[in-house]
């Protein structure tokens, strides 16, 4: 699913402009990334293009109408029900869809599967690590077989090694399925191993610093071992570059 921005912005009560006009193509499978200083509006304009929040002005285009399912959202804190086992947290969506049960625990079963939680069904959360219930938040997100995922900054609070394991998942999912991905955070490692192209933002009110294209130096294959090449690296000082003008406000 694409998606079109066209000088979309957001102001909040008391003139307070969290993001200034800003237009971007996101084009169908592409992987995404949005970074730049904390607080200068890219969780905003992520919630906007998900439907959470309503622009002040501009406007979002989809490439194809929206049904249920199609747009699916990942939050910072994996938000499951503590009641619930893990199964069927997963299987939420489909039970707002209402699909039958027999359907919901089968596709739920391989959501997790996706993700490397395959056992782990009937656990609840408080059984699990941190790392664990990401993963279970991931695989909700993934069991209604989304064309557009909306990640904002889902691996933020993890330890790294966790945190690196679950890049190389994501990035094994995107090759796979075809989705749309955009994906918010603070890590210039993660934007350069995870994403194709990635937008860095001015502090706010955010706007764009640099949107750079990652896919046409690193390969689309690519393995824990790419984070220390020079080519990766290379793309990391370009982003960091562009972060630290955004920081000074620098155009």
């Amino acid at each position: 699913m694409g998606v079109s921005l066209n000088a979309v912005s957001k102001v909040f009560d008391k003139n307070i402009t969290a993001v200034e006009p800003i237009s971007l193509t996101i084009t169908p499978g592409d992987f995404l990334a949005l970074l730049g200083p904390s607080g200068c509006g890219k969780s905003t304009l992520l919630r906007m293009i998900a439907g959470l929040e309503t622009p002040t002005a501009g406007t979002i285009r989809f490439d194809k109408t929206r049904v249920a399912g199609d747009v699916a959202f990942v939050f910072q804190d994996a938000h499951l029900l503590p009641w619930r086992k893990v199964i069927d947290n997963v299987a939420l969506p489909l039970e707002l869809l209402k699909l039958d049960a027999s359907t919901r625990r089968d596709r739920a079963h391989d959501a997790l599967k996706q993700v490397g939680l395959d056992g782990l069904d009937y656990r609840y959360p408080a059984q699990l690590s941190g790392g664990q219930r990401m993963r279970v938040s991931l695989a909700r997100a993934l069991v209604t077989t989304p064309k557009l995922l909306l990640l904002d900054e889902p691996f933020a609070a993890l330890d790294e090694i966790t945190r690196q394991h679950l890049d190389d998942v994501l990035r094994k999912l995107w090759q796979t399925s075809q989705m749309t991905v955009i994906f918010v955070t603070h890590s210039i490692i993660e934007a350069t191993f995870l994403a194709e192209r990635a937008v860095v933002f001015s502090r706010r009110p955010a706007r764009v610093m640099i949107d750079h294209s990652l896919s046409a130096t690193l390969p689309r294959d690519r393995s824990a071992a790419l984070r220390t090449t020079l080519d990766f690296t290379s793309q990391m000082k370009t982003l960091f570059t562009a972060l630290e003008a955004g920081e000074r406000g620098a155009s």
